[in-house]
């Protein structure tokens, strides 16, 4: 017996492709939700894929994003102690000597 395989358009895949991306499901369970095959998900992933779309769902990323915020945290804090510094030293030195 032959199998009837279900054909999708392009337009159709690169709509899931995007879809896909926009979501923080896994591909499995987006496979299941469209009965679809997982594989060829991941076929169509591999083919039609566009990063900008994608969430940051990825470990690495959002331990790279983490330091970054937390380097970014510690430049505010030594410029705000900087400015102060400043402050104390502008008020030092614009007094009046008698």
């Amino acid at each position: 017996m032959s199998e009837n395989r279900q054909r999708y358009s392009d337009e159709f895949k690169e709509q899931t492709v995007k879809y896909i991306q926009e979501q923080t499901k896994s591909v499995q369970q987006i496979a299941e939700e469209l009965n679809i095959p997982a594989g060829t998900l991941h076929q169509w992933l591999a083919k039609y894929r566009k990063f900008e779309n994608e969430p940051l769902v990825d470990r690495e990323t959002i331990r790279q994003r983490e330091q970054q915020l937390q380097e970014q945290e510690q430049e505010i804090l030594d410029l705000k102690e900087e400015i102060a510094i400043l402050k104390k030293a502008m008020h030092i030195f614009s007094k009046e000597k008698n």
